[in-house]
């Protein structure tokens, strides 16, 4: 029976978290109740919790989560500044004249918004707002419209510099060294997190190239559930000006801020972290140009920034002591024989690690698995021969998957909360239903292939 405490121990912390405690407090509390329990019985060896003073000095001293906040900053001042209503507008205006094409330029604004705020809730809130209300007066089906959003807004999963992909290439950088120290291996190769927003490019391209397919298609053969808009009033939106000037006010601003950030990391300029900073100074700046950086805004985004920091520092460092607690009562172990004994070997495991992931994404966010469910697993499917920013991007995608699945997907419940009373739950349901079958195609090309993951990260990083 005290084989699977371990097992009790990652229910315990499910109940809490259906029961609705914070999921730090429920992490950190539920450890130390089991631990206290084991230390009682005999079962826990309370040497493990030694190592909790290292590991919280560690998260703090942790030069690669600086970059959260910094990206977090960045994205708020960005929400802040208006720039994604400008630059939605501009989109409209080249591609409003084609059928399908506003679509297309929610799609396209949302994957530069991606790139900036690399936040879901914020993309598909932001998304929702500014772009939902014009779809549906340019006579859009309401499926459609609300499936795009969703399907968009969830690209801050995969598109760098994504949070998601900071968090989850830290977790996986100390997955790969004890990996490697359990098949004893000695090797200086290590994963960062610039691996993994370089090994994301190519497969977040291969998702918004699906997506603007799949809307092209759909105002092909159904012209009236994607209508162009009239030329006259792209015109009068104009007030006069130029489409030109329009567009360099609209796009250029966004995109020479995420090309200094990406650019920065994949010329070997800068670090991820310092590329978050460049990140938050560019978006300050463009802020400030924008007319829009004032003290009380400065005052909201810092207060913001705030609060999602500790959320994520509170929620690492109750995981922390989760997993200490979970290896204190045998659960690595557990984990490494009950992969091991599936038939199918490395296959099997993958398919199961995954399925356990998409349930997951239904009743946690992607801060929590990345801190708990990954670090358990990660080393056994690494240890199995796995490569880390091929693995670390089927979690990423699969996660975004689970964000948009019907009827726990947060990114419905997002959208739900700022779309119109006339726009039925049953539309974004069925809505982004295409584009779940478009990400679980790019899942299974990249299963196929492992190359669109590993194959730009080889170049990038060659010497």
């Amino acid at each position: 029976m005290t084989e699977f405490l371990p097992l009790w121990l990652f229910a315990a912390v499910c109940v809490c978290l259906l029961f609705g405690y914070p999921v730090a407090f429920s992490l950190g509390g539920t450890a130390l109740l089991f631990a206290g329990g084991g230390v009682l019985f005999g079962t826990f060896d309370p040497v493990f919790l030694q190592a909790l003073p290292n590991r919280l000095f560690g998260i703090v001293g942790n030069e690669t989560l600086i970059a959260v906040p910094l990206f977090v900053l960045m994205g708020v001042l960005l929400e802040k500044s208006k720039l994604a209503e400008r630059l939605l507008d501009s989109m409209a205006m080249l591609f409003g004249s084609l059928r399908g094409g506003l679509g297309i330029s929610v799609i396209l604004v949302g994957m530069l918004m991606a790139a900036s705020t690399g936040i879901v809730g914020a993309t598909v809130v932001t998304m929702g707002m500014i772009s939902l209300p014009t779809m549906l007066r340019r006579g859009y089906d309401p499926a459609l419209a609300t499936g795009t959003i969703c399907a968009t807004g969830t690209l801050g999963q995969i598109i760098p510099p994504s949070i998601a992909l900071v968090l989850l290439g830290d977790v996986m950088s100390n997955a790969f060294q004890k990996a490697q120290l359990q098949m004893g291996i000695f090797s200086p190769k290590t994963v960062s997190v610039g691996d993994l927003f370089v090994g994301a490019i190519i497969p977040g391209l291969l998702l918004i190239t699906l997506y603007i397919v799949y809307v092209a298609v759909v105002a092909w053969l159904q012209p009236h559930k994607a209508p162009a808009v009239p030329k006259d009033e792209l015109i009068k939106s104009l007030n006069g000006g130029s489409l030109a000037a329009e567009l360099i006010k609209g796009l250029v601003p966004p995109l020479l801020l995420i090309l200094a950030v990406l650019g920065s990391i994949l010329g070997g300029i800068a670090t991820p972290t310092e590329a978050a900073g460049v990140g938050a100074l560019g978006a300050a700046i463009l802020a400030w140009l924008s007319g829009k950086l004032n003290f009380e805004t400065l005052k909201d985004t810092v207060r913001s920034t705030t609060k999602v920091t500790a959320m994520v520092f509170m929620i690492l460092i109750g995981a922390s002591l989760f997993s200490l607690v979970f290896r204190g009562f045998g659960g690595e172990e557990l984990i490494h024989e009950f992969f091991n004994q599936l038939p199918g070997g490395v296959v099997s495991a993958v398919v199961i690690v995954m399925l356990v992931m998409f349930v997951l994404g239904f009743i946690l966010d992607f801060i929590e698995i990345t801190f708990v469910v990954v670090p358990i697993v990660a080393p056994v499917l690494l240890a199995m021969g796995l490569d880390p920013v091929w693995l670390g991007i089927m979690m990423a995608i699969n996660l975004q998957t689970s964000f948009l699945t019907p009827p726990f997907g947060f990114a419905l419940f997002y959208l739900r909360g700022v779309a119109p009373p006339e726009v039925k739950t049953q539309s974004i349901y069925k809505g982004v239903i295409p584009f779940i079958l478009i990400q679980l195609f790019v899942l299974l090309m990249l299963a196929i292939w492992p190359e669109l993951a590993t194959w730009l990260p080889e170049q990038v990083y060659a010497d």
